[in-house]
């Protein structure tokens, strides 16, 4: 099939880009060699709001009211943003979602809290592709319980399916341990679909939504999901570093023991009581003080995300992904590239991965010359596709850059 893949085509596709004014939301790009950023599936681009929110809650919150911050407004900001984020992103109830840690300290809590809650079980299952994080958490924790690692070894391209869980889950597995979209090639695994098999099989779902959340809908309460995490620095635009988000579903809460046992999680923070008792619900799943000044950039990437709307963003993160196809078939691929990502738009996230044996090399190549794109091992350049600051013509003057550099 031939695309039209013109100038005046992708004018023509930001014309009619319902998301193309919230581009205007985030601060220009200063340095005058950038061609296009595709790296908003690593590290989104910051908001003006967020460097305004910045300025006050220094000036004011911070250097007017002091400590008593705290109390009349930073306390509750991880369950406040956390219900937020669950609503607009997570399919998730309230009193389910907080912001807490790192990504990786959030994924220690809920691993560690879904093997206690299977006693009896040794067995954990993930894939041999998962992203390092996750791979390496559970070998940490496996060593450190004494468990068994099963790993699945999926098609790259595909991702994992629910018949690759099927062969290695059992009656011995405490917890299926899986990305929701693939970092790599971006493939959508069934959340659902995979979460029943787990539940079937009397084990626990704990899922990476990094590079979902606020690109790809998530439907958490709807496939009884029992843990998740997931960062907020990539389509949530909340800056480098920004703090990670947890998912605890509800029908846990009372057995829910996360193993950082820190302050902040107890029932009564400031009563320095001699032991540690558990705050009721999502909250105990904090441990020490929550990161003011990181949480501003969350609030104020989920808020935008609120008024574009997931569904919305989704629409745009497909048109992107189909129109970054129609160009490298037309340009790369004659160029010895291959399309390292899913076709179908239902099984591709928010990212279109091409291969080349010299990726490395043209990685470094392309970003020098302007286009900020992602290397990832062993021969993926990873285009990101970030909904709200993409254009349709900024693609296509990023991949025909990439077609000469190549060529």
């Amino acid at each position: 099939m031939t695309h039209d893949i013109s100038a005046e085509r992708a004018a023509l596709l930001d014309a009619e880009d319902e998301l193309a004014g919230f581009r205007d939301r985030f601060l220009p790009i200063t340095d005058p060699g950038v061609v296009a950023y595709l790296d908003g599936n690593s590290l989104g681009r910051p908001l003006r709001a967020t460097a305004e929110r910045l300025q006050h809650l220094v000036a004011e919150e911070w250097g007017g009211r002091l400590i008593r911050s705290w109390d009349e407004r930073w306390l509750t900001l991880p369950e406040e943003i956390g219900d937020e984020l669950g609503r607009v992103a997570l399919g998730a109830a309230p009193g389910q979602t907080i912001v807490a840690d790192s990504t990786s300290v959030c994924l220690y809590k809920t691993l560690r809290a879904a093997v206690a809650l299977r006693p009896g079980r040794d067995e954990i299952v993930t894939d041999t592709a998962n992203f390092p994080t996750d791979r390496f958490l559970v070998d940490s924790v496996a060593d450190e319980l004494g468990l068994t690692v099963r790993w699945i070894d999926a098609d790259p391209l595909a991702g994992v399916l629910p018949e690759d869980v099927e062969r290695v889950i059992g009656a011995r597995t405490a917890a299926v341990v899986l990305s929701h979209v693939d970092y790599r090639s971006a493939a959508i695994a069934d959340l659902a679909a995979i979460t029943r098999l787990a539940h079937d099989h009397g084990a626990l779902a704990v899922w990476d939504l990094c590079h979902s959340v606020g690109s790809v809908p998530v439907a958490l309460d709807a496939a009884g999901a029992d843990f998740a995490v997931g960062c907020t620095y990539k389509f949530l635009n909340a800056g480098p570093g920004s703090p990670a988000f947890l998912y605890v579903n509800a029908r846990h809460h009372a057995a829910f023991g996360q193993p950082i046992t820190g302050w902040m999680g107890a029932a009564d923070t400031f009563g320095m009581a001699a032991r540690y008792v558990p705050a009721p619900g999502i909250r105990r799943a904090l441990s020490g003080t929550p990161p003011v000044l990181g949480m501003a950039g969350v609030q104020e990437g989920v808020a935008l995300l609120a008024e574009a709307g997931i569904e919305r963003v989704r629409a745009k993160a497909v048109a992107l992904g189909r129109w970054v196809l129609a160009l490298a078939d037309a340009w790369l691929v004659p160029l010895g590239f291959t399309i390292a990502s899913p076709r179908d738009d239902e099984r591709r996230g928010g990212h279109v991965t091409v291969g080349h044996p010299d990726a490395e090399r043209l990685s470094r190549v392309f970003i020098d010359h302007g286009v900020l794109i992602d290397f990832r091992r062993p021969d993926g350049i990873r285009i990101g596709l970030s909904p709200l600051t993409t254009g349709f013509a900024e693609v296509r003057r990023a991949v025909e850059r990439m077609r000469e550099l190549a060529g």
